[in-house]
């Protein structure tokens, strides 16, 4: 039963991971598409990524930074739509604004599930935006609604909301009066009215007559809700360089991570003094040598090289994830070293098998086989994984791999080639040199979508009808109504 708990515990993580997860990459296209020129801030924020054994205590700043503007945006995804934070009432660094500055941005969007599974998620296209001025103006002026823990424990979290009317369908505004608002559904028509005071506040209507809109949207509110923000396009080197004197820790993170998309000598001069301050915090530090990495300096390879080595774990991988960010054949290499390394600890030889995936680099291919040896199960499953990503681009390399692999790596291969599906039955008949290669075609061809290759099969059966019927058994298996039938 322990297991089964451990078990429920890791793909609800996995679910709030991965809704945060589509929320900002559905916030950073919305800002591309304004006209913004987004840049992932926190590092981790668009992708499903958990890491277990080792807990990286990152710096606290918002998702996504506009590099010509210096705006920043916070991305909040939900399920239900309401403004709302979670916030601590005793530690200020889990307050809901914590690392928060009064020119940032709060993005709320609505996320719907849409399978099973805990990453499959449909994200709404409306995307509103509150200022986090105003957010902390209503706070201090009493404007909220604030929900004590159950608990009295120290730790445990209340929960803020700034009180909202909010459509719960498409339609057109048909009045607006000083204690309501009506709407009329787009679907059936009917005419739908909401109060402006709720919860004892007073609402102020976002919305005139004869407006369209959209299900979600806020309609009226104790702040400000809008639906974009326009870019100045007035921000450059010079803002940034200055950042990085700043007294604020996550604004010095912020500027190291702008400056990496400037590629000039006087932003590599300050990215380096920043890298060589040894007072500043790591993380800053590492940002610096990664934008001086980027522009393959030295000086930046070398502190990556000292992070790696460095007497802390979450130090170490979280140099590790920084070069999977990195596309040269540099940092491909260092990746593979760790990968290899059997004196690092599995979880960052994991991290580096994941990096090595983000690349989309072939130096990777025979490192990446050579892992499937690997002891720990972990490394082993990273590597998979990340050789799955690279089928999609190499596979004809991965596929000549395979009749050459040793027996302990040919899993490993299969399950990457079988999820890239990028193969042609063709590219496998030459692989079926020995009986262990012919159960891993088998396994292969089995998890592909039969209708792809009902035409080709024929040529399998001719070759080796062995495989061919243990291929056609795993489709019927596979495609039955039985298949993954839960009991419960």
């Amino acid at each position: 039963m322990a297991n089964r708990r451990a078990f429920k515990s890791d793909v609800s993580f996995l679910e709030k991971i991965s809704l945060g997860a589509v929320g900002t990459q559905r916030v950073f296209e919305h800002l591309r598409n304004q006209g913004h020129n987004p840049l992932e801030l926190e590092r981790g924020s668009m992708s499903f990524k958990i890491w277990k054994k080792i807990k990286i205590k990152r710096i606290r700043v918002p998702d996504i930074l506009c590099v010509s503007c210096g705006r920043r945006v916070e991305s909040r995804a939900k399920t239900t739509f309401e403004i709302s934070m979670s916030h601590s009432l005793s530690d200020p660094e889990r307050g809901w604004d914590y690392g928060l500055n009064d020119s940032d941005f709060v993005a709320l969007v609505i996320s719907k599930r849409v399978s099973d599974r805990p990453i499959d998620w449909r994200v709404d296209e409306l995307v509103q935006y509150i200022s986090v001025r105003d957010l902390r103006s209503a706070q201090r002026n009493n404007l909220i609604v604030l929900v004590k823990p159950k608990g009295a424990e120290e730790g445990f979290e209340a929960r803020i909301s700034w009180p909202a009317a909010v459509a719960k369908s498409a339609g057109i505004i048909e009045s607006v009066t000083n204690d309501r608002i009506q709407y009329r559904r787009e679907n059936d028509g009917r005419m739908i009215t909401l109060s402006l005071s709720k919860q004892g506040l007073n609402l102020n209507p976002l919305v005139r007559e004869g407006d369209a809109i959209s299900e979600n949207q806020v309609l009226a509110a104790v702040i400000p809700v809008v639906k974009q923000f326009p870019c100045s396009r007035k921000t450059g080197q010079g803002y940034y360089i200055t950042q990085l004197s700043s007294s604020s820790l996550s604004d010095r993170y912020t500027a190291v991570r702008a400056l990496s998309t400037f590629p000039s000598e006087i932003v590599c001069e300050a990215l380096i003094d920043k890298v060589n301050e040894g007072n500043e915090h790591i993380y800053v530090r590492l940002e610096a040598a990664a934008g001086l990495a980027r522009h393959n300096k030295e000086q930046g390879w070398s502190f990556i090289k000292q992070c790696l080595t460095d007497n802390y774990l979450q130090n170490r991988l979280e140099a590790v994830i920084a070069l999977g960010e990195i596309p040269n054949d540099t940092s491909c290499r260092l990746l593979c070293s760790v990968l290899t390394d059997n004196q690092q600890h599995p979880e960052i030889r994991a991290g580096a098998a994941w990096a090595l995936g983000e690349l989309d680099n072939n130096l990777a291919l025979s490192v990446l086989i050579d892992s499937f040896s690997a002891v720990d199960e972990g490394i082993r499953i990273e590597a998979a994984r990340a050789l799955a990503k690279l089928a999609s681009r190499f596979t004809g390399e991965i596929v000549k791999e395979f009749p050459r692999a040793a027996p302990d790596k040919r899993p490993g291969i299969a399950w990457a080639l079988s999820k890239s599906g990028k193969f042609k039955l063709e590219d496998l008949l030459n692989a079926l040199v020995d009986e262990d290669a012919r159960h891993w075609v088998s396994y292969i061809l089995g998890t592909q979508d039969q209708q792809r290759y009902i035409d080709q099969i024929e040529k399998l059966k001719a070759q080796d009808s062995e495989v061919y019927f243990a291929v056609t058994v795993l489709w019927k298996i596979m495609t039955s109504w039985v298949y993954n039938l839960e009991e419960y």
